[in-house]
């Protein structure tokens, strides 16, 4: 089999074929640092992780590149309104460059908590300025850019199918996406977009630096392309985001790319769905601003938020409520249970791996479906024909893709391991006594502690259960 893919260029899935064979150049978006993610936006980030892991798996090499958007994102989807990171330093009574220095480490901690690997390459938009100066004046060399009011925007009429990627028709839109966003008259088509924004515009802009058109700061859509080019090179195989960033932010990143390379850019195109609650689509702005540090808070761990996730496919619109993550939280903590259980006295019989490894990898395959993957796992902890040690060795190789965390050590406090320790010892003693009935009842002792003994050649070790 090869790896299939949903490509949202042509909206349908297509057989994976990258530019240079067993190679992969991935690029994400990145987060707008001027508050904490939510869990919706982490949403995003997971199906990003799993797409990264499972090709990996696969055996491609992935080359993965990040950027953090500390400049140039509008409070509207049109080139109006304030920056966000100024709205974020309002709120705050910060500098601009404290709370993206803030709000970078916190996306970096949910992450952490999430499971979710950090990109090889990762990249400030404003450590990049010159590289979209660059673009920028060859633009407006070839045409595709001209200057108004100081501003420099790019004009769409010279793009080629501008509209491919959203399927959208230029009469069906509102300006700017919403239709609370007045016309900027100072465009020659309402859809064109800022390259670079001069203090003409925006006065109270704490980022600003020189350029060829005046002082200012680049626009949102010019610091991906800048980036993505700068570290990926000039084809790049697949970009992801969320379905929000189709239009009109990676729309006007094909058309300024492609305009500046003079070629075809990207070839897949790959987006994850919307989380929503009852009322919509999650968003910073609307009802309880779900974050991973108030599901702990409300005594959530963050891994039963990814093992709810996993159960849908990233290109389903997934429904939060607490009783949905209720369940998902006492599956995954009765699935990492099993897990623990597990006796680890090396007995690896080989006889199924390779089956149940075609299988993940068949899910894998299959445009990255989580939940067959799931399922997998769960056949491989069923099969009585695996030896508890053939079930780790699978479970182990499967959670480098699912990140679930269900090998990791059981966190236990000083004074609960020194107990078990002198149980272990206790009951040790019992056994050499041949005291058979005391070594049985220490071990039922263990048990409603909550934890289990395992022996092996090795001694006796206790796992939660």
């Amino acid at each position: 089999m090869f790896m299939k893919l949903y490509n949202t260029l042509h909206r349908t899935v297509e057989e994976f074929v990258p530019h240079e064979p067993g190679i992969v150049r991935m690029y994400t978006c990145g987060p707008t640092v001027y508050h904490y993610a939510h869990i919706g936006n982490l949403r995003t980030y997971i199906f990003e992780d799993i797409l990264e892991k499972g090709l990996t798996y696969l055996g491609y090499d992935v080359k993965r590149v990040m950027n953090i958007t500390d400049v140039g994102h509008k409070t509207t989807d049109a080139d109006d309104g304030e920056d966000k990171m100024i709205k974020g330093a309002e709120r705050e009574h910060k500098t601009v460059y404290e709370i993206a220095d803030f709000y970078t480490q916190a996306f970096f901690d949910d992450c952490a908590k999430l499971n979710i690997k950090k990109p090889a390459v990762v990249e400030k938009a404003t450590d990049h300025i010159d590289m979209y100066i660059q673009m920028i004046q060859k633009m407006l060399d070839e045409g595709y850019a001209y200057i108004s009011n100081g501003n420099v925007y790019f004009d769409i009429t010279k793009a080629k199918d501008y509209y491919q990627l959203s399927g959208k028709k230029m009469e069906e839109l509102m300006i700017g996406v919403r239709d609370t966003v007045e016309e900027d008259k100072a465009k020659r088509n309402p859809f064109d977009f800022g390259l670079w924004f001069t203090l003409s515009k925006f006065e109270n802009q704490d980022m600003k630096w020189d350029s060829p058109w005046g002082v200012g700061y680049p626009g949102w859509h010019i610091e991906c392309s800048g980036i993505s080019i700068k570290y990926l090179g000039e084809y790049l195989d697949i970009h992801c985001g969320g379905v929000d960033n189709i239009f009109p932010h990676h729309t006007n990143e094909i058309a300024q790319s492609e305009a500046y390379l003079g070629h075809p850019w990207c070839k897949y195109w790959c987006h994850g769905e919307h989380l929503n609650d009852k009322g919509g689509k999650m968003a910073k702005s609307r009802g309880e601003f779900l974050t991973i540090s108030l599901l702990e808070e409300k005594g959530y761990d963050p891994l039963a938020y990814r093992y709810f996730c996993l159960n849908s496919h990233y290109r389903n619109q997934l429904v939060f409520s607490y009783e949905a993550l209720d369940g998902a939280a006492q599956a995954y903590k009765k699935l990492k249970q099993k897990v623990q259980s597990l006796d680890r006295t090396p007995n690896l019989r080989e006889g199924k791996i390779d089956f149940y490894e075609d299988q993940f990898k068949a899910a894998i395959e299959n445009d990255l479906n989580t939940s067959s993957m799931l399922t997998v796992l769960y056949d491989v902890l069923k099969d009585e024909e695996l030896t508890d040690f053939t079930k780790l060795y699978l479970v182990e190789k499967f959670d480098t893709v699912l990140s679930l965390g269900l090998l990791s050590d059981v966190e236990v406090s000083e004074d609960v391991d020194h107990l078990l320790q002198a149980k272990i010892e206790e009951r040790a003693i019992a056994k050499q006594n041949k005291d058979f009935a005391k070594a049985d009842a220490i071990r039922d002792e263990v048990l409603a502690m909550g934890y289990r003994l395992v022996d092996s050649r090795e001694g006796t070790t206790y796992v939660k259960i």
